[in-house]
């Protein structure tokens, strides 16, 4: 977000981003002066945009300027490579920018007008990970235009820039449901600004404060929404605390997940697009097993929405006969909410150590805007009944991640901040898988979304195994003994997953944990 600035201000690139920020900056006054473009383009260098200078190339011109506390830079290229960012915050930097705001986001750029309020402060994401893919936003989201869509989990990580996003997509409502109030109450607050200065078009915002696994009211609450699209990021998703807390996990991402199924099939929804994770594979945790019995769900329900147009004639689908399931899978994403980029933020500020569970840890990741272009792009092109799987690229080992955050503050990795080994904590293991041995990913026509199709049906009978689930998470006075029973729920649940049996009973899971 904005704030007042009475300083110099530098502009990074003299394209269409950085003039429209000009101009911006120029009409409103208040948040400085812009005394210069600095550029690499030698066609620009040297002219004069709406009477501001272009100086260049920027490394440089860099090394000339004369900072004051009050000079601040802001990277106006959407289009930046994660390398070239790189190179252009240590010219920064060494050139004496303490403050350096960035314009992200290249999905919501580059085909529409950037706006000021778009800047943040530049973080450590922004430089770890590779180049996002460029996609055409609006293109992309003209299969929400005039739609009413439902966000699940919209105050979370994913949830929230997917709103964001949607912003663009001409949708004519947009409900951002969640259960914590403070989280949407801080979305909705940042759409409505976002909207005030010119950010995408003026769908109408309807905050939702509301539990997926109260059943009773996502019927009552769905039938009054009359949502066209869902798109389901809801769920508790921390590992180890859903080792401590398994029967909560599967309440609300199994049964929360289920409602909502429900609820959708009988309110008259066209699309529903399930988000979901690589912690789902051949899961060893009680999270992992609860999003990979929402996956079998989601697309067991596809065939069911298949069989149910082959029987339903004429316009009247309202019982979910033209309702396309699909399911989008992806690994980690950079700096959500409890991930290991604010944690090493945290213990880098306050001198170390910084703690990573295993040398040898790894994990993909993709940031947050590339990874929900693509769910918007794959809840466009997909088709029902399909397993989307996004091309996370290279996996990351987590201690060169935690040395490249300690060198972007300015420290040396050992020598001023220490990195400490922990172990792996319940329900971790060193490496995540994005497909099983009974999946092949698939080229699709679109830039890195991949089609997973099963070579063999999968073993678990979802619908038997939730019964049997359901008096553990919900009381039933017929098998009172069965309430919140956590070592019964992880029995069921070895029973019926192999690579969840095989975690529990190989001692993965601490004995603790099984009561």
């Amino acid at each position: 977000m904005t704030t007042k600035k009475s300083g110099r201000l530098y502009i990074i690139g003299a394209g269409f981003a950085g003039q429209t920020l000009a101009n911006e900056i120029r009409a409103k006054a208040i948040f400085g002066e812009v005394v210069a473009f600095l550029d690499d383009d030698p066609e620009k260098i040297g002219r004069r945009l709406g009477g501001i200078p272009v100086l260049g190339p920027i490394r440089d011109v860099a090394k000339l300027l004369r900072m004051n506390p009050a000079d601040e830079a802001i990277i106006a290229i959407p289009s930046a490579s994660q390398e070239y960012l790189k190179e252009l915050y240590g010219i920064l930097k060494k050139a004496g920018f303490e403050k350096i705001r960035i314009l992200p986001g290249i999905s919501q750029i580059i085909e529409g007008d950037a706006h000021l309020i778009q800047t943040r402060n530049i973080d450590p994401q922004d430089l770890l990970g590779r180049t996002p893919v460029a996609i055409n936003l609006k293109e992309s989201l003209n299969y929400l235009r005039g739609k009413r869509v439902l966000v699940t989990g919209a105050g979370g990580s994913i949830g929230s820039e997917l709103c964001r996003q949607l912003l663009s997509g001409g949708a004519s409502r947009l409900y951002l449901f969640g259960h914590g109030e403070n989280s949407i109450y801080q979305i909705d607050k940042e759409l409505r600004l976002l909207q005030e200065e010119g950010v995408g078009e003026k769908a109408t915002l309807v905050p939702i404060i509301g539990d997926l696994k109260d059943a009773a009211y996502m019927d009552y609450i769905m039938g009054h929404l009359k949502a066209d699209v869902i798109f389901h990021t809801a769920a508790y998703k921390h590992v180890p605390m859903m080792e401590e807390n398994p029967v909560a996990a599967i309440e609300n991402n199994l049964f929360g997940t289920e409602n909502l199924i429900r609820s959708a099939r009988k309110h008259g929804v066209k699309r529903f697009v399930h988000i979901t994770t690589d912690k789902a594979v051949e899961p060893v945790s009680v999270y992992g097993a609860s999003k990979y019995l929402c996956e079998r769900l989601v697309l067991e329900e596809a065939v069911n929405a298949e069989s149910a147009a082959e029987r339903v004639s004429g316009a009247n689908l309202n019982e979910g006969g033209d309702l396309k399931f699909m399911v989008v899978r992806f690994g980690n994403v950079l700096g959500s909410r409890g991930s290991i980029v604010p944690l090493f933020q945290k213990q880098i500020e306050r001198g170390g150590p910084v703690t990573v569970t295993h040398p040898d840890m790894r994990r993909w990741f993709m940031t947050i805007p590339e990874a929900c272009s693509l769910v918007l792009k794959a809840g466009g092109v997909g088709e029902n009944g399909n397993l989307y799987l996004l091309d996370m690229g290279e996996s990351i080992r987590i201690r060169d991640m935690a040395e490249q955050m300690i060198r972007f503050y300015g420290f040396e990795p050992e020598e001023d901040i220490k990195i400490e080994y922990v172990g792996l904590r319940p329900g971790e293991r060193l490496d995540e898988q994005l497909w099983s041995e009974d999946e092949i990913p698939r080229e699709t026509p679109y830039s890195r979304i991949l089609r997973v199709d099963r070579r063999f049906p999968p073993v678990t009978d979802i619908r038997s195994l939730s019964e049997k689930l359901r008096p553990i998470c919900y009381f039933d006075p017929q098998q009172p003994r069965m309430y919140r029973n956590s070592e019964l729920l992880r029995e069921l649940l070895a029973e019926s997953i192999p690579s969840l049996f095989a975690a529990v009973y190989a001692g993965a899971v601490p004995e603790r944990m099984h009561g």
